[in-house]
């Protein structure tokens, strides 16, 4: 395994700090097929394609982010990070988004962002521009291109895999937020339109992709043992989940990933993500 890094070493206390650095890199959670040639890109410059990372939410906190990035060698050029919603960038609405916003345009890695529940929908927000992306419409601001958000229902070619955007959730803090003045959208689960929209792109492609990318899940493999204790959920809107419960019986599929839950868990083809990394498969 360690035959490349003793190519690349000058000395026996340089292969150790490579060695060490390398075990640190594995040490993070983070499943991709080949973390030594992830590493050998990062150290020395060796050539690689561009890759397409998996995350959950980050409700604005991008440490984890950053720290992958630094470690992995990622550029705004050739990697794509996609956060499976509730980036949390556009929360507040003021003046502390756009400071985030200026931190995130300097990360070494173009975000691809999935709506969520605790975040406005960009296509609310005004300066907000569309461009072709990847074979599908996304929404960005000159001052941020790596900054992108997903439309619901537009499907995204990544190197020849088909992927669809199905974002949104109901919020079991709603009423929290509203009580104690925090922002709180209307918008946060998919209307008619979108429903209407995301399955007619559907039908376009005969309800056959590679892959989903939403918020939440269908209702059956919703994960009981992340629910709140203190939340009764016979009082939580699952509209969404059940809408999605539809589309998945109905759909041709390899994997579905989402967000929202705030664990890390797996069922079947549905994989739901938190602070875990995975590497997308491309063709």
């Amino acid at each position: 395994m360690y035959k490349r890094l003793i190519e690349k070493s000058n000395s026996g206390e340089e292969l150790q700090k490579h060695i060490d650095k390398l075990k640190y890199c594995a040490s993070m959670r983070y499943e991709n097929k080949d973390p030594l040639k992830r590493f050998l890109k990062k150290e020395f410059g060796d050539g690689d394609d561009g890759m397409i990372y998996i995350t959950g939410d980050t409700h604005g906190d991008f440490d984890r982010i950053e720290e992958f990035c630094e470690l992995y060698g990622t550029t705004q050029e050739d990697d794509i990070m996609i956060i499976l919603g509730d980036a949390g960038i556009n929360y507040h609405l003021d003046d502390r988004d756009v400071q985030l916003k200026d931190e995130l345009v300097q990360l070494p890695v173009t975000l691809f962002c999935i709506h969520g529940n605790h975040e406005e929908r960009p296509s609310n927000i005004q300066g907000y521009e569309e461009k072709q992306w990847h074979g599908g419409t996304v929404l960005y601001e000159e001052d941020y291109p790596n900054i992108l958000f997903a439309q619901d229902g537009e499907i995204y070619d990544f190197d020849g895999k088909k992927a669809i955007v199905i974002g949104g959730a109901y919020s079991v803090d709603k009423y929290y937020r509203l009580r104690n003045g925090m922002p709180w959208f209307d918008s946060e689960q998919p209307d008619e339109w979108i429903r209407e929209y995301v399955e007619t792109q559907l039908e376009k492609v005969q309800w056959s992709v590679n892959y989903v990318f939403s918020h939440t899940v269908p209702l059956p493999y919703e994960p009981r043992e992340a629910f709140l204790p203190y939340i009764d959920q016979r009082t939580v809107d699952k509209s969404t989940e059940k809408w999605l419960d539809a589309i998945e019986s109905r759909l041709n599929y390899e994997n579905w990933y989402a967000g929202h839950y705030h664990l890390d868990w797996c069922l079947d083809r549905v994989r739901i993500l938190y602070e875990d990394f995975l590497e997308l498969e491309t063709a």
